[in-house]
């Protein structure tokens, strides 16, 4: 049988201790996550993420990602120069290949879902 599921309010869910973000740039960043569902073929996966403040490097080599951000404040900074500000509420889409950093002006929670090629 194939049910759905169900999950806390985001901004409650426990996501562990927080851990150095390994390719944080400035602001000895931390961060903690929790994969809430995988599909069973494993092309998709859901989660909350959460960063503190700083800087660091991001690619989408292998997957794309959707995310919503829960709360915080963040700019992403593409490749070409374009900057963007994405705040709480807002929704953001990084397809596969993107390369870039992103900014955490202050603590932010996001809801990912990352889709990997079959």
């Amino acid at each position: 049988m194939t049910d759905f599921q169900t999950f806390a309010h985001l901004a409650s869910i426990d996501l562990g201790e927080p851990e150095p973000k390994p390719t944080s740039i400035s602001g000895d960043q931390l961060e903690a996550s929790k994969t809430l569902w995988t599909s069973p073929d494993g092309t998709l996966e859901v989660g909350v993420w959460e960063c503190t403040s700083g800087r660091f490097t991001a690619s989408r080599d292998s997957n794309s990602e959707t995310c919503h951000i829960v709360s915080g404040r963040v700019s992403l900074h593409g490749p070409d120069g374009r900057s963007e500000d994405v705040g709480a509420g807002e929704m953001l889409v990084l397809p596969k290949g993107w390369k870039g950093e992103w900014t955490i002006h202050e603590k932010t929670r996001k809801l990912y879902i990352l889709h990997f090629e079959a």
